[in-house]
């Protein structure tokens, strides 16, 4: 049976196929899609982890007794989960361990753009590379076969255009696999003490001979001898870009990209006159091939930043692309990012923004209030830095900084890398403030459960973190709550908050407006009263997507002038107005109503 399925539908069926019945992760584009589709399948056990450490322990824990088993993230979630799999590198597994990095070149939804080949390499562990879906669907299960041939994690790197581009995949019955779990204690192997860690660092450089012979005859390392003019190494999506541009060139289509086939290459090089690399972001193949003593074009011609095209691949090579038929041009209307309407999170930067204080921010969908006319946040790093950020920030200003630093973090994001800052923050006697933005969801990411939530990946009920309960155990003694739509309390406690000495917490606590499992509406739709609005333009400060500025016009048709009444007026698009009602609790006119 054939199928339409995205990279991420197609990794999490491959791996259904193959008998994976145990995934962990954490949510991030481009990745969320595969656990979400793995936790479909009959018989599976699949769950989200509080961050990528754990999911990454959670699923060494499972393949030591025995299971084969998949442990999901994006790129940056590998920085996350470094450490142990750094180790587990050396220690090898029982049952089998495939690690999907889903890189994200572009920077589509991400705050950097690392090539994680890169990480293949450092760890010594070997990386697959698919280039389309049934590739996606076949390359996890080789990964898990190689996984249990050379006792050792594999890396399956997808990247953004792989993950969510849609291809024909042809399904296949899934395997029954043998139960294999047990316990088995083999202290030597896996207590990574430096007496065994020597031991073991010395199994890793031979399992690297042998994943490099390996490399050479694994029959997704292709050559493909066309025209022996030009040559081209690639893998991954960066092949078809070039396949569609110059289908009669040679090429060594890579499957597996660390380690790499060397002799293969080698061969290769001696039966083409140009040769060139061809891959997104770092020259992770041209550097190994140039260590080889092989002459390669590759960075000095492509780009290093952001992913390909096949007009680019042209442009780059023979410095011109094919302009099959000109377009008119259309002037369309910036669209930039921003906040839902209705967003809880608008009402409470739109009074942070107004406190004139430093904003520390973290990665959300809030990350968008750093932009006009919010302007509310002033820093954003990685995932749990905002509340070690503010903290420092207070510490280096002293006196000075007191009351001028603010550190805030979606719920999710508390529980993922927030809890251990903030127990610093209270350790160490810290002066800022930090607000959880508790939306009741994992919203930037698709409405994924996390453990405040109450339900699991797999819809079941389960517990629920007390964030206010955990705050405070963690050894903050000024905890509140407040509710983003209401903005004179909101104000009133963040400037009771921040007046305090010492380290203390606001949780800002409303739905998603989103969010299903709860109200969608907070109220009617409003709409602008045209004879009581004074053209103050107070409400168009919270940037908020249902409200507009009208120009008045004269009898001629010109803008009228001050002092013939005001310029404009605001209208609100009653289709998408959620009716949360900042912009009523702004208008000194009361000239916003409900809609009748």
């Amino acid at each position: 049976m054939k199928e339409l399925l995205s990279g991420n539908e197609a990794i999490a069926r491959g791996a259904y196929e193959c008998g994976v019945r145990f995934a962990a992760g954490y949510p991030g584009t481009p990745s969320t899609e595969i656990m979400e589709a793995f936790a479909t399948y009959e018989g599976v056990y699949a769950e989200w982890a509080p961050n990528e450490k754990v999911a990454m322990e959670v699923g060494i824990g499972a393949a030591l007794a025995g299971a084969r088993v998949m442990v999901v993230m994006k790129h940056v979630g590998v920085n996350v989960a470094a450490d142990p799999l750094f180790t587990v590198s050396y220690t090898g597994i029982n049952g089998a361990l495939v690690v999907v990095s889903a890189d994200d070149p572009s920077l589509h939804s991400s705050q950097n753009e690392q090539d994680n080949r890169n990480y293949a390499k450092f760890m010594k562990i070997p990386m697959l590379e698919p280039s389309d879906s049934q590739e996606a669907k076949e390359f996890i299960k080789i990964a898990f076969e190689i996984s249990e041939r050379f006792d050792t994690p594999v890396f399956l790197r997808s990247t953004t255009r792989v993950s969510h581009s849609k291809s024909v995949v042809t399904l296949e019955a899934p395997k029954t696999m043998e139960d294999r779990t047990a316990i088995r204690c083999n202290a030597e192997k896996y207590v990574m003490v430096p007496m065994n860690a020597r031991k073991r660092r010395v199994e890793v450089e031979k399992r690297m001979r042998l994943l490099e012979a390996f490399a050479e005859n694994f029959p997704e390392n292709r050559m493909e001898i066309n025209d022996p003019e030009v040559g081209i190494i690639t893998a991954g999506m960066s092949y078809h870009y070039a396949k569609d541009v110059f289908p009669d060139y040679s090429y060594v289509k890579l499957g597996m990209v660390h380690p790499l086939p060397v002799g293969l290459i080698r061969e290769f090089a001696s039966r083409v006159r140009k040769l060139y690399a061809l891959e997104e972001l770092d020259p992770f193949i041209e550097e190994q091939v140039r260590a080889l003593g092989i002459e390669v074009t590759g960075k000095a011609i492509f780009p290093y930043t952001n992913e390909f095209n096949p007009g680019i691949v042209e442009q780059a090579i023979i410095g011109h692309d094919k302009i099959l038929r000109t377009l008119p041009e259309r002037q369309l209307p910036l669209r930039p990012p921003n906040l839902c309407p209705g967003c809880p999170h608008r009402g409470l930067f739109y009074v942070l923004g107004r406190l004139k204080v430093f904003i520390s921010g973290d990665i959300g969908c809030y990350t968008l209030s750093f932009m006009k006319p919010l302007d509310a946040l002033h820093s954003c790093i990685c995932m749990g830095a905002s509340i070690g950020m503010a903290h420092g920030m207070s510490k280096a200003l002293g006196e000075k900084g007191r009351g001028k630093v603010v550190g805030v973090i979606g719920d999710s994001t508390f529980l993922h890398s927030g809890m251990t800052p903030l127990l610093n923050m209270a350790y160490n006697h810290s002066d800022a403030l930090i607000v959880i933005c508790d939306n009741l969801t994992t919203a930037m990411t698709g409405m994924q459960e996390h453990p405040a939530t109450g339900f699991t990946l797999q819809g079941e009920k389960t517990m629920g973190v007390d964030l206010a309960k955990l705050v405070r155990a963690l050894g903050i003694k000024s905890v509140r709550l407040v509710d983003p739509y209401d903005l004179k309390k909101t104000r009133t406690v963040l400037k009771e908050e921040l007046a305090k000495p010492g380290p203390s917490v606001v949780i800002s606590r409303r739905a998603c407006v989103l969010f299903k499992r709860e109200k969608l509406s907070p109220g009617k739709p409003l709409r602008v009263d045209p004879e009581k609005c004074t053209g103050c333009r107070l409400c168009l400060g919270l940037g908020c997507p249902p409200i507009a500025w009208k120009k008045l016009v004269g009898p001629s048709g010109d803008q009228k002038k001050k002092g013939e009444k005001q310029q404009g007026i605001a209208v609100i698009d009653l289709n998408i107005c959620s009716g949360c009602g900042l912009c009523r609790q702004l208008c000194k006119s009361d000239a916003i109503v409900e809609q009748i």
